[in-house]
């Protein structure tokens, strides 16, 4: 990878109204930037195109209410139009089409809706309380499918109602009592009991004849055990076929312990308990199982998971029999017998994706995406309807674990060819491949491909890539049948902040709606033609207090790993009339965690922070952000980095980021802070115990400071579970290091955060006590979770920080070190 010194200023690449003031900076105060962001303008969010492909819906929040609002604006360009709740009961939602585009479905208030493309009124096919969901047509286009919790329905055109076309029971057959020895006793015995069950079994006869020869009559159910839940289905779009997933249920009493937030400020005047996730270790997922229902002739077949290549193999087998020799050791042998590896590993089906099912348009092939509970397989599988059975179409294995992204799916339209995305070469590529052939990759290199669209011809893939840079995402194209990678857009910054997604493809497969930011420019709408021409912007909804300010541009460089990891991606803050002879202070910015990138050119889920990183730079600091090893956007590699040993790869990236700050921008390395939130949180806390005297100051906020009390689905992923690897969890939480704090650490927490639940700090904080530590501080704000909702607490948070950095790191040898005070 080619290694600069430091990069240009970020460039702001959206409409020229967009960019960024380049004089000095005004002044900036914490009451401003840790206000309610609704100073700022509302991020555009979830657009949709209408069935017409002339006009593009999206949503704002309202200023002062969490209420979304639905705007419409011409494609053509124009002005946005607030839609009255008159108007928004009429405007659709996002169409969904049949094959042959006559007519068109979508989703409003959860309710089903139909229209004739033709001409005519929409018609209403549901009103019901619950949400119906994965709306879809049947492979003829006659009917509009949709799901109802587990349940799925049909609406034929023409009229009529919506009827079921299966019902799935988690009972047993109450049809299926077969008698037992004292049973068979009294029918021998009495004839009565002879010939009330003959009775009982004629009349079912009956009405299995009717329900074949009437297809008006209500559908037979389905029975899948009493002892299941029904966790996931799944219709064919030809009507005959559904997929059932299943999985132990779990009775009260053997449900995992859940621990408690408590709400200290209520309506009530009481404390108030509020039972939070379970730990790590102590939920595992359960296994679950495929079932195959035969609509038609209502038969259902188990798809055996025996066959999938690994199934019956244990990756964790070492580490399996290292902790359960220790165990015995210690006379723990019913806790190592528990470890015994299953024959077959559990697999699940509903954790990667939200539909892990696909069908092909004509209902005659399905594929399923299977992934192994502990985490370091997925299997692709189509299902042999004829025979009845899985056969693996791609396997992917990792030794440490399964990314959680990068998973999606599906069929390319009017085909039965598969398309994939997978890190088989190391970063998320797409792939094709007919059923039973051979995978075709039709991209490749060193960046990450997501948020594939094929377009509905069939013809083209639609994608999300950073293959100019990892900073730079924008949309690109590449055909079905393989050829060069186009882009097709130039925005550099489509990474969506907000969530949802970057790009919606028009239903005439024309044009892109596409949402974009920049650094100080939150998501925008804005639409261009497919082959990349005619880009043009719809919306700034930013306010004039907002475009009025002055921010300092975010400069993108690489730092030189010293421990062969290539070069670690960072963005610098630095005030542009700093005096380049006077050592300066600096502060990093770690980002947190779960799968994300930061160091992009595009708005920041951490815009707030983005704030506070400008008015520190103001004030003189050197502010740095660095996209870390296990941060997205660059590889299997990168992503891996921590497995079994979460913050020690980081803080090597952290330090040798400390090391270009003092080589290349004149920081004192004595005057260096450190802050956080979450996974920053703990890696703030890692950078203060594991490496004391580095940082002269660190503020961890929401912090996860003993990984086995964090959740199941991301720890096991990185540490596997703690009864099988506890080595893995104590080399990787801070409080294990709690003896070596010397540098003064402010510890933030909500107290309803159920997500890091605040007990982490409270048992850190208690473990320094009882070391008798200095320097150490925890605040806890009552009425907030993870995510901060209230701007009080913002700005109590970052005023405690601010305090801290300008006392210990700022003001460290200008009036020499402080005695301990409270931040």
């Amino acid at each position: 990878m080619r290694r600069i010194a430091l990069a240009a200023a970020v460039a702001l690449v959206a409409a020229p109204a967009f960019a960024a003031a380049q004089s000095a900076p005004q002044p900036l105060t914490m009451e401003q930037i840790m206000a309610n962001p609704d100073w700022i303008g509302q991020p555009v969010e979830a657009p949709y195109w209408s069935a017409d492909s002339q006009s593009i819906y999206y949503e704002l929040k309202r200023d002062g209410s969490e209420i979304h609002d639905l705007y419409r604006v011409a494609a053509v360009g124009g002005d946005s139009v607030k839609l009255s709740d008159d108007q928004r009961a009429s405007a659709g939602g996002p169409p969904v089409f049949d094959a042959a585009h006559r007519h068109v479905a979508w989703l409003r208030h959860g309710d089903v809706f139909v229209r004739d493309l033709a001409g005519g009124p929409a018609i209403q096919v549901t009103r019901t309380p619950q949400n119906e969901s994965d709306l879809q047509w049947s492979a003829d286009g006659s009917a509009v499918q949709y799901r109802d919790d587990q349940q799925w329905f049909s609406y034929r055109l023409g009229g009529g109602a919506a009827v079921p076309v299966a019902i799935v029971n988690a009972k047993d057959d109450p049809d299926d009592d077969k008698p037992d020895a004292l049973g068979r006793l009294q029918l021998h015995l009495f004839k009565s009991l002879r010939h009330d069950k003959a009775e009982h079994d004629a009349e079912r006869q009956n009405d299995l004849a009717l329900d074949q020869a009437d297809d008006t009559r209500a559908p037979r159910p389905f029975w899948l055990g009493k002892d299941v839940e029904i966790v996931g289905t799944s219709l064919s779009p030809s009507g005959q076929w559904m997929l059932a997933v299943t999985q132990p249920a779990v009775s009260d009493k053997d449900k995992a312990k859940q621990p408690a937030v408590n709400h200290y400020v209520t309506d009530s005047g009481y404390p108030e308990p509020e039972d939070a996730r379970t730990y790590v270790g102590r939920n595992p997922p359960a296994p679950q199982t495929v079932w195959l229902l035969d609509l038609a002739s209502h038969e259902k077949y188990e798809l055996s998971l025996d066959k999938l290549p690994g199934i019956d193999s244990d990756p964790l087998a070492k580490l399996r029999k290292q902790t359960q020799k220790v165990l015995r050791k210690d006379g723990h042998d019913d806790e190592a017998k528990a470890l015994d590896a299953p024959k077959i590993r559990g697999v699940s089906l509903t954790g990667f994706v939200r539909q892990p099912m696909a069908w092909s348009d004509d209902g005659q092939a399905v594929a399923i995406q299977l992934s192994a509970n502990d985490h370091k397989d997925r299997w692709i599988a189509s299902v042999d309807l004829k025979d009845h059975k899985l056969v693996t179409q791609n396997h992917l294995h990792d030794p440490a674990w399964i990314n959680w992204s990068f998973n999606d799916f599906g069929f390319v339209p009017h085909s039965h060819t598969l398309w994939y995305l997978s890190e088989a070469s190391g970063y998320s590529q797409l792939y094709t491949q007919t059923l039973g052939g051979r995978a075709q990759q039709l991209t490749s290199g060193h960046f990450e491909v997501s948020e594939v669209t094929p377009s509905p011809q069939g013809d083209w893939f639609y994608m999300l890539t950073n293959q100019q840079s990892p900073a730079d995402y924008d949309v690109y194209r590449v055909p079905v049948a393989g050829g060069d990678l186009q882009r097709v857009t130039r925005y550099q910054g489509l990474n969506n902040a907000e969530g949802g997604a970057s790009y919606v493809l028009s239903p005439d497969g024309g044009k892109l709606a596409v949402v974009h930011s920049s650094a100080y420019v939150p998501p925008q709408l804005a639409v261009i033609n497919v082959d990349g021409s005619g880009a043009q912007e719809l919306t700034d909804t930013r306010t004039a207090q907002y475009k009025a300010m002055q921010w300092i541009p975010p400069q993108i460089v690489q730092v030189p790993s010293s421990h062969g990891a290539g070069v670690i991606y960072a963005k610098v803050y630095k005030s542009a009339d700093d005096e380049p002879s006077q050592p300066h202070p600096a502060v990093f910015f770690v980002h947190g965690a779960g799968y994300l990138q930061d160091v992009t050119n595009s708005w920041s889920y951490y815009f707030r922070e983005q704030m506070f990183n400008n008015m520190l730079a103001q004030e003189g600091y050197v502010v740095m952000d660095m996209d870390y090893r296990a941060s997205a956007g660059y590889g299997r590699d990168w992503r891996t980095a921590i497995y079994r040993q979460m913050g020690h790869p980081e803080l090597e990236d952290l330090l040798d980021g400390k090391a270009w700050l003092v080589k290349n921008q004149n920081v004192d390395p004595n005057r260096v802070g450190i802050y956080g939130g979450s996974y920053g949180g703990f890696m703030t806390e890692i950078a203060l115990l594991r490496a004391p005297g580095e940082f002269a100051a660190g503020a961890a906020l929401r912090p996860p400071s003993d990984w086995t009390s964090y959740n199941d689905d991301y720890t096991s992923d990185i540490l596997n579970d703690p009864q099988i690897d506890p080595e893995a969890y104590r080399i990787s939480s801070p409080i294990e290091y709690a003896d070596q704090l010397q540098d003064p650490l402010l510890i933030c927490h909500g107290l309803i955060d159920d997500n890091v639940m605040a007990s982490d700090s409270i048992r850190l904080y208690q473990r320094f006590i009882e070391l008798h530590k200095d320097n150490f501080w925890l605040s806890l704000y009552p009425m907030d979770r993870h995510a901060f909702e209230h701007a009080d607490d913002w700005y109590d948070e970052y005023r405690r920080v601010h305090e801290l950095m300008t006392r210990y790191v700022k003001d460290r040898y200008s009036t020499g070190v402080p005695v301990a005070k409270a931040p």
